[in-house]
């Protein structure tokens, strides 16, 4: 993948300026993709000349004009076709994978100490994922019952009373059937 697939996602997303992009790679995408903002200007430069994305140029009263960018026909094209190309499997650098493989010629206590602080920031990381997996499902769900409730009143399908009238009418005391 590159920073140009990257920005090509995104604006597919939402049309934005380069600051709006940069703020974008600190949140969702930016857990697996980063980018600094020069890095980003100098790709939008690349896309637009090469027709992928163009931009409108909005005046500011006290400060630079600002280029507000958009996918076009051609990028979304480059895109789709990317998303078909295979993927390779990826290889990363790490410098505590290489202290941890040479761990024999340092001393063990100064490693360990750095592993700790490892472990506490992976351990962060992985609660916000899990927090962002439970508000997804936490969503779903709502988007599940709206659906349903549409659909229920779209085709008429309410039940004559309401559900919970329903329930306490055949219930005694504590939701146990009356004798």
């Amino acid at each position: 993948m590159s920073l140009k697939h990257a920005i090509l996602v995104l604006l597919e997303q939402k049309p934005g300026s380069g600051y709006d992009l940069a703020q974008r790679f600190k949140g969702g995408i930016g857990h697996f993709w980063s980018a600094s903002h020069q890095q980003i200007y100098q790709e939008l430069k690349k896309l637009s000349s090469q027709t992928l994305v163009e931009f409108e140029v909005q005046p500011q009263s006290e400060r630079p004009d600002r280029k507000h960018y958009r996918i076009t026909a051609a990028g979304r094209s480059a895109l789709k076709t990317w998303l078909l190309e295979p993927t390779k499997p990826e290889r990363f650098n790490s410098a505590l994978l290489v202290k941890i493989y040479a761990a024999n010629l340092a001393e063990p206590a100064a490693l360990v100490v750095e592993l700790e602080q490892n472990l506490t920031e992976h351990r962060r990381r992985l609660d916000e994922y899990l927090s962002l997996r439970c508000g997804i499902r936490y969503e779903w769900n709502w988007i599940e019952m709206l659906n349903e409730a549409r659909a229920l009143l779209t085709d008429d399908l309410l039940p004559t009373k309401p559900v919970l009238e329903t329930l306490t009418h055949h219930a005694g005391p504590g939701g146990r059937k009356a004798a």
